[in-house]
């Protein structure tokens, strides 16, 4: 009986184990979880509703959303992606479902569906899974691996490591002879003090432009203004696509924002529109685009060197410039960064050049595998991430089972 060894109780170990054992009866699979605890990622995921996947379904347009591993993922998302995750979690009687952002969850409502389904199959697959085994040093002798924990030794066939963002085991595959990209955060927000945005936390526009100046970086999308910042859609993909550069900038940058997504000029006459049509209402007491709440709206005013009484009939036109400009280019300082709430991901890990992606396989070793976070992979928020590890996972397992 062949023996596979899984150093990992998360997402991408149970989901590599679970095929296996399905595939093919007779592998007899250990699961090594450092932890008092498996599958915590897969818990709170999501505010603890497990966002599994994301409604793309064209594998091309999918690997957009990596800033690393969008090319190596094409050829895998060919063998297994949404639809086939879909499939997967409605054959062990966990429908999914697509929300109107495209986040797909379980159709309960709750992570713990997701960790029942892993738990059911591994317990009714005979599959071990042993908690508190951090693996301390792994070996090869005789076309075995032997992985050493501090509670036992292990001999194995075949090898899967799918340890997540792990310092300990990214070291242990430096002695195996794999390079480690070195790991940097990726999807925060950014640490802004500036009194435009002071106390309006939890104000958001729909489709603002953010871009870091001095940097070939912008994104569009829904922003949200928080106590310590930026946050939202528009900065977490610009602080993944961007997270490299950022980290070596020491997160000090400065971040233009177009609040409306549109033209400076266009929104100049627009307000030069305004000042003719109402020239006698108050400039600061409404808002007139309706995507930019009115305390914000008040903020810009001001910050224009519009006083509160003003009449828009009574603005020169560098005042309507400045207000143009806070609206479509206001320029804000950035000085560090805030994790995104429990979306925890890093970009860095095994370099990519090493695997064979055929099979999730090292380039170097025989029947070693990586699949999920371990590798220098990583996804906006939004279930990509899990479909990594999903796709990772299959494609391992049925490489170990057809062996």
């Amino acid at each position: 009986m062949k023996k596979v060894v899984i150093i990992g109780g998360g997402a991408a170990g149970f989901f590599t184990a679970i095929n296996a054992k399905e595939q093919n009866p007779d592998l007899d699979i250990t699961i090594l979880e450092k932890g008092k605890e498996v599958l915590q990622k897969v818990k709170i995921s999501g505010g603890g509703r497990c966002n599994v996947t994301h409604a793309c379904f064209e594998p091309k347009e999918l690997t957009k959303f990596y800033p690393r591993g969008e090319k190596e993922l094409l050829g895998p998302f060919h063998q297994f992606m949404t639809g086939d995750t879909f499939e997967w979690f409605e054959n062990k009687g966990v429908p999914l479902k697509i929300e109107s952002d495209n986040r797909v969850f379980p159709e309960a409502n709750t992570s713990q569906a997701i960790i029942d389904c892993f738990q059911n199959a591994v317990k009714d697959l005979g599959i071990k899974v042993l908690k508190n085994h951090g693996v301390l040093s792994i070996e090869k002798q005789n076309e075995q691996w032997v992985v050493n924990t501090k509670e036992k030794t292990f001999k194995a066939d075949y090898l899967v490591v799918a340890a997540g963002s792990s310092k300990k085991v990214w070291d242990l595959a430096k002695t195996l002879d794999h390079s480690i990209i070195n790991p940097v955060p990726s999807l925060f927000t950014f640490n802004i003090k500036d009194k435009r945005i002071l106390d309006l936390g939890g104000i958001s526009v729909p489709n603002a432009t953010v871009k870091i100046l001095d940097a070939k970086l912008e994104n569009y999308g829904p922003l949200l203004i928080t106590h310590w910042g930026l946050s939202g859609p528009a900065v977490l993909k610009l602080s993944a696509f961007g997270a490299r550069i950022l980290a070596e900038k020491s997160y000090q940058y400065n971040v233009e924002v177009n609040w409306l997504g549109s033209d400076t000029s266009d929104t100049l006459e627009e307000l030069q529109q305004l000042k003719k049509q109402q020239a006698k209402k108050q400039a600061s007491l409404k808002s007139p685009f309706t995507e930019i709440p009115r305390r914000l709206w008040e903020r810009f005013v001001e910050a224009s060197g519009i006083k509160q009484n003003q009449n828009w009939g009574d603005l020169n036109n560098k005042q309507l410039q400045n207000l143009a400009s806070q609206l479509t280019k206001s320029v804000f300082e950035a000085n560090g960064k805030s994790t995104f709430k429990e979306e925890f991901v890093t970009a860095g890990g095994v370099d990519l050049k090493e695997i064979n992606f055929k099979r999730f396989e090292s380039k170097f070793h025989k029947n070693l595998f990586f699949v999920g976070e371990v590798l220098n992979i990583d996804a906006v928020t939004g279930g990509f991430n899990f479909q990594n590890a999903w796709t990772g996972g299959w494609i391992c397992a049925k490489a170990i089972a057809e062996d």
